[in-house]
């Protein structure tokens, strides 16, 4: 049976990371879908509230939420206080940081920062939220990814190591809630406009990389995530989508 349009509408989304490029458009493409949004950060937490009043002020509902994914206990506090308010249907885990360096020359602290924030943030938000959603025979989780972890890049040993590992994790849970009315999917972005991106990607250099010869918008990231979590790709499951102008 299909799900009423109100049924649509009070189901609650999570955006970890949502206060960054990215997340931020993902959040206003889900609260445009109908969606309560839920935007997350860790220090930004003033952007979040931000960007959940812009979305209010546009007839959206839409909270904000602070706490660290590498901490195992507090993510799971202040996710039950969420599950007290409603499930959370539509997980993104957007949330992810670079610590680049040469792994000749790169420290034990970052690469632990970075497994921890992208692959072990995974299972802190994720694991909590799991058994919630499948009382409720419906989710959608999408993990945001690089397409370092597709086809690597210098410096970013660790980013791509945490990103492949996020593939297989994708592509597992996938198979293990498959019956449940829940997907699991990953997107693979490849260079997206954002004033980082303009900072360590000169035109040029996106031309040379880039056969579609541009950077990506976070918009177009924002509709591949919120199709995901539409109805209409409910059998869609375990895939790792690039999503990148053409980078082999």
């Amino acid at each position: 049976m299909q799900s009423t349009a109100r049924e649509v509408e009070l189901r609650t989304a999570l955006v970890t990371g949502g206060s960054g490029a990215i997340g931020s458009a993902i959040c206003r493409c889900l609260a445009a879908q109908g969606l309560h949004v839920i935007v997350h950060a860790h220090q930004r937490l003033e952007q979040a509230q931000q960007l959940a009043a812009e979305l209010q002020v546009g007839g959206a509902t839409a909270q904000a939420i602070a706490f660290d994914v590498t901490d195992r206990d507090g993510a799971a506090q202040a996710l039950a206080r969420l599950d007290e308010q409603a499930p959370v249907q539509v997980l993104v885990n957007n949330a992810g940081v670079h610590d680049d360096a040469p792994l000749a020359g790169m420290t034990g602290p970052q690469w632990d920062r970075v497994i921890d924030v992208s692959l072990n943030g995974f299972y802190n938000v994720t694991h909590p939220l799991l058994l919630p959603m499948i009382r409720t025979r419906w989710g959608r989780i999408i993990n945001v990814s690089s397409v370092t972890g597709v086809i690597g890049n210098r410096g970013q040993v660790n980013y791509a190591a945490a990103k492949a590992g996020l593939h297989g994790a994708t592509m597992s849970l996938a198979l293990e809630l498959a019956s449940r009315g829940i997907t699991v999917n990953a997107i693979a972005p490849g260079i997206i406009a954002s004033p980082v991106i303009q900072d360590a990607f000169p035109k040029e250099a996106i031309e040379a990389l880039v056969p579609m010869k541009r950077a990506g918008t976070t918009e177009e990231v924002a509709a591949l995530v919120a199709f995901l979590c539409s109805e209409q790709a409910g059998y869609i499951t375990g895939q790792v989508i690039s999503i990148n102008g053409g980078m082999a």
